[in-house]
């Protein structure tokens, strides 16, 4: 599992599961030559067949302080989800192995409410589907709620009613600051109110994307929509906007659905093209 270290803070990747998928399963395109035309540093990110890995991961913010996970992957035994039905994983035994039992975690970040980042939020004991992390405060923003609450096909009732039970769930603003140098950017377009998850430690940046990308080549084209976007066209603004805001700055960008190395640097060339550095984690 990689790990990256902003400042004082330590954040951990927690792998789920990787699917070997087209590009034209995940992102709006048919031109199998595009990847071919940009020299992405890690194999995962293209392969010679057209395809290349899609992860699907946690990351643990540890500052010290605090103990936050942001999305909760597919989870298990969910019979409905696409691509992984009755996942069988051992995602929670990993987490824990990193010394992060569910006990232990105080605040879990939902970037956007999308099944495959909220599927821990339970899990199911005795037939009955509970809080996975009984102690954190889950932090969903108002609009993203709003947008799929009454949305019959979100299916929220197994990993996000459980939990507004139970009294653990916080409605917060696009803009929210978590605490010890963790706030929320808003980053709609995929879903209404998606966020992306910024840290800050020791004059040091990271940035966790969630689905405003998929796969890097989004950061040099970014009108490539994902087949998922809500809103093409604010999800294509949204990535002009972050591009802008963390090229050439030294901010490790952390892709939540990139296979190792998951993270890396966003620099421009000469041409004013925007390339993704990718990062081994040994920071």
């Amino acid at each position: 599992m990689a790990a990256w270290h902003i400042g004082t803070t330590v954040i951990h990747k927690v792998l789920e599961a990787e699917l070997d998928v087209p590009l034209s399963g995940v992102l709006r395109t048919d031109d199998s030559a595009l990847l071919e035309r940009y020299p992405w540093p890690a194999p995962d990110f293209g392969r010679a067949d057209g395809t290349f890995v899609l992860s699907v991961h946690g990351l643990v913010v540890d500052t010290g302080a605090r103990r936050m996970l942001v999305d909760t992957c597919v989870g298990n035994a969910r019979p409905s989800v696409p691509f992984l039905p009755m996942l069988d994983s051992t995602w929670l035994e990993d987490l824990a192995a990193l010394g992060y039992p569910p006990e232990s975690i105080d605040t879990v970040v939902c970037t956007h409410l999308h099944f495959d980042h909220i599927g821990w939020n339970t899990r199911l004991v005795d037939g009955k589907w509970v809080p996975t992390f009984p102690r954190a405060r889950h932090l969903v923003t108002r609009v993203e709620w709003d947008h799929w609450a009454d949305d019959a096909a979100a299916d929220l009732h197994d990993t996000m009613r459980p939990l507004i039970d139970a009294g653990l769930v916080d409605f917060v603003g696009n803009d929210h600051r978590v605490g010890d140098g963790v706030r929320l950017e808003a980053a709609p377009g995929h879903t209404p109110g998606q966020v992306a998850v910024v840290i800050e430690s020791g004059g040091e940046r990271a940035v966790i994307t969630g689905d405003l990308v998929h796969h890097p080549v989004q950061f040099t084209e970014p009108d490539l929509a994902g087949l998922a976007d809500a809103d093409a066209a604010q999800a294509a603004a949204t990535r002009r906007a972050f591009v802008d805001r963390y090229a050439d700055t030294g901010t490790l960008v952390i892709g939540t659905h990139f296979p190792a190395p998951t993270a890396g640097l966003l620099r421009r060339g000469g041409d004013g093209g925007v390339r993704f550095v990718a990062d081994d984690g040994r920071r």
